[in-house]
């Protein structure tokens, strides 16, 4: 199934992604040297940015991901919400989480921010042994069946 265009990946330039990489560099090399402008260095990306970027993600960012993809993400919305998505699109894109797709990580961030469940990822990646071997219908269902408990 094809996504429409608010809900694909937005693309990044390669000036962009030049410059953001020189940058999470920067702010990498202030706080493994425990600059004191690093703090600073990382709330000025975060308002930049729009993301809560904390010191141990640029510090260990390369354990999980390559430089390319953490400026990827850093220029991409944290929480991109997006009005009226569909159930079927809410399954399309646990489909592509689950197929280990490139761009895994936008799509869920986009789940996080529009689905009502507070707990997407484990799901999708660490479900309770009734949803072990669901379809992606199944984990949607469960999604969008959530309700929170009011206080």
């Amino acid at each position: 199934m094809d996504l429409r265009a608010e809900l694909t990946p937005p693309s990044v330039s390669q000036q962009r992604l030049d410059t953001l990489c020189c940058e999470i560099e920067r702010i990498a090399d202030l706080v493994t040297s425990r600059s004191a402008s690093a703090d600073e260095a990382i709330r000025a990306f975060n308002a930049r940015m729009g993301h809560d970027y904390v010191a141990l993600d640029f510090a260990e960012y390369d354990a999980s991901r390559s430089l390319v993809e953490f400026a990827t993400e850093a220029a991409r919305p944290a929480r991109p919400r997006v009005a009226e998505i569909t159930r079927n699109e809410l399954v399309e894109m646990v489909h592509r989480i689950r197929t280990g797709c490139p761009e895994t990580d936008y799509y869920l961030r986009l789940l996080e921010a529009n689905a009502p469940h507070p707990r997407v990822s484990d799901l999708i990646f660490h479900p309770r042994a009734e949803l072990r071997d669901a379809t992606a219908e199944q984990i949607v269902d469960e999604l969008l069946a959530y309700r929170p408990i009011a206080l």
